[in-house]
């Protein structure tokens, strides 16, 4: 640590005599880009959770898949697998491997061998194998994988040489492909599990991480911050930067203080976005993305077990002023957790309406004439799909005191919100959910099947056979007007049964200094920082950057 302070110290004070040196090379401040992000990753391999703080901070920085995602028509490509084959019974699917990949090396591991069909194996297995060495450590969940129903899908995985690998399924899966380039389904080093399970530290492969993506982890501090250098030897173009560093601060106004203070590059999920406009350097970009911010039920416990109180709190939430005020303008009203922008939207979902007079009468059905008390869990972070889950919160708690509720609002830290939640122990959440791939099922099962109820993902808890067996039958046909009907039916019965009442649809947004060039976001999944740089400024203005990035770093690093 000492000796990177020492190399950083001596990179701030040529940085202030000089932009450049003799030999043209760039200024630290130009070779590194700072992201603000708001909240600590639960672990660094994204197998293992489904949250988007966690995938942000590693899935596209740390790792690659066999296949991933490209263009506005979100075209499936080669990644890892440089070809592909499927059956045409749909029950095979042979991934050709790419032989030029190479693993991290780090402080704590040395590769000594390139990527193959063991490293996918070992990735794969270890998910769905229950016998496998590496299944248990960390916990044994993998959420994103349970909820789709991996384990029972797959049969086996074939390893023909090290080069080619063959999935045999149990039975055709329309989204199968789809599902191996989301930003769970990244590969790791077999070997670097070998090495940790001879030295009895196989938890480290969750937390100090090894894969063949574009920068690698040099360093991380807890609530603080997250430092990547770059994969100099990764099997594309390297990344511009040589350093990117997650500057962790979960409040929303100390990242606008940081942007405007250009003590960070990049800031996730901004706030006060006229002010960041009214700035010539500084740019507010945003996606529309796949995603639904909901209110939810534990449909487990009383009084929400009775359809009729769900059904009258839907009809007492005035969700247009939720829009109004929580969104201002910079979200959809949703009818259904569906985006209308998916191909299996169906324009005659019903649209929820605002009636006291109905919600009173449903509660004197369901025996609660005279309103209860409830708790209503807000999460403490800001985003895409819920920028102010408290404001929401007290909003719905305005709402729902006219049917004579009382609501009692409660928020904890973002992990500790995440894991009481998949526990239980709430009666009513704020929440939503992001899509990982353009593929509707990625709504529909991992947030209220009956096996997102083990994972939990699904906290409504809500498990409906009819539900069910409507989004197994949209899996086993490639016929996409039938699964626009088996979708339309699913999302019949989420509006009847209510488990969840969806809220809206919202765009992504992010900031950005004007010399901050590249792709970022996306409409769905994770971020990534691979294609990013930095456009060349003036020396004036670099000699000032520089003293400002040096006031950073040293307190980082110190």
């Amino acid at each position: 640590m000492n000796y990177l302070k020492t190399v950083i110290g001596v990179c701030f004070t040529l940085l202030l005599l000089s932009a450049c040196n003799e030999e043209g090379k760039l200024s630290l401040s130009q070779r590194s880009v700072i992201y603000c992000s708001e909240g600590s990753p639960e672990t660094f391999n994204p197998q293992l959770v489904t949250s988007g703080t966690t995938i942000d901070a590693t899935s596209n920085q740390l790792y690659d898949r066999l296949i991933a995602y490209q263009g506005e028509k979100n075209e499936l490509i080669p990644a890892l697998a440089k070809s592909w084959h499927v059956t045409r019974d749909g029950k095979k699917i042979t991934f050709y491997l790419r032989k030029d990949v190479t693993f991290h090396q780090t402080d704590y591991f040395t590769p000594s061998r390139l990527f193959n069909a063991d490293d996918v194996i070992f990735s794969f297995n270890r998910i769905i194998g229950a016998e496998h060495p590496f299944h248990l450590t960390s916990g044994g969940h993998y959420p994103f994988f349970q909820n789709i129903g991996f384990n029972k899908l797959i049969d086996k995985i074939e390893k023909i040489n090290d080069y080619t690998i063959r999935f045999h399924l149990a039975r055709a899966d329309s989204t199968f492909l789809a599902n191996l380039a989301t930003d769970f389904a990244v590969i790791i080093s077999a070997e670097y599990g070998q090495k940790l399970a001879k030295n009895n530290t196989k938890h480290n492969i969750d937390i100090m991480p090894i894969g063949t993506g574009p920068f690698k982890l040099k360093e991380y501090r807890v609530g603080s911050l997250i430092r990547f250098y770059r994969h100099e030897a990764y099997w594309q173009t390297p990344a511009q930067m040589e350093q990117l560093v997650f500057d962790i601060t979960s409040s929303n106004t100390g990242r606008l203080t940081k942007l405007l203070a250009k003590e960070c590059d990049v800031s996730s999920y901004p706030i006060a976005h006229e002010k960041i406009t009214e700035h010539t350097d500084l740019t507010l970009e945003s996606v529309t993305a796949l995603n639904v911010g909901y209110f939810a039920f534990n449909t487990t416990k009383a009084p929400f077990d009775n359809v009729l109180v769900r059904q009258a709190i839907s009809y007492a939430i005035n969700k247009n002023v939720l829009l109004e005020t929580i969104y201002q303008g910079h979200a959809e009203f949703a009818n259904s957790i569906l985006p209308n922008s998916s191909w299996a939207y169906d324009k005659n979902t019903k649209t929820q309406e605002f009636d006291l007079t109905k919600a009173q009468n449903l509660l004197a059905q369901a025996g609660y004439p005279d309103g209860f008390t409830m708790d209503l869990w807000a999460m403490p972070v800001q985003r895409p799909y819920n920028p102010n889950a408290i404001n929401m919160a007290k909003l719905i708690q305005a709402d729902l005191k006219k049917i004579n509720i009382d609501v009692n609002i409660v928020s904890y830290e973002w992990n500790t919100f995440l894991h009481r939640l998949s526990l239980g122990e709430h009666q009513t959440f704020l929440l939503g959910w992001s899509a990982d791939n353009p593929d509707p099922d990625n709504f529909f099962t991992p947030m209220l099947s009956c096996s997102a109820t083990q994972t939990g993902s699904n906290r409504t808890f809500w498990c409906n056979q009819d539900y069910d067996e409507l989004i197994q039958k949209a899996l086993k046909t490639s016929n996409i007007n039938k699964r626009k009907q088996y979708y339309a039916q699913a999302m019949d019965l989420i509006s009847n049964e209510v488990p969840l009442i969806p809220i809206a649809h919202s765009k992504r947004y992010q900031a950005r200094g004007k010399d901050i060039i590249g792709k970022i976001m996306a409409p769905f999944g994770g971020i990534s920082f691979y294609q990013v740089g930095k456009s060349t400024i003036n020396e004036s203005s670099l000699n000032e950057k520089a003293q400002q990035d040096e006031s950073i770093t040293s307190e980082d690093i110190n």
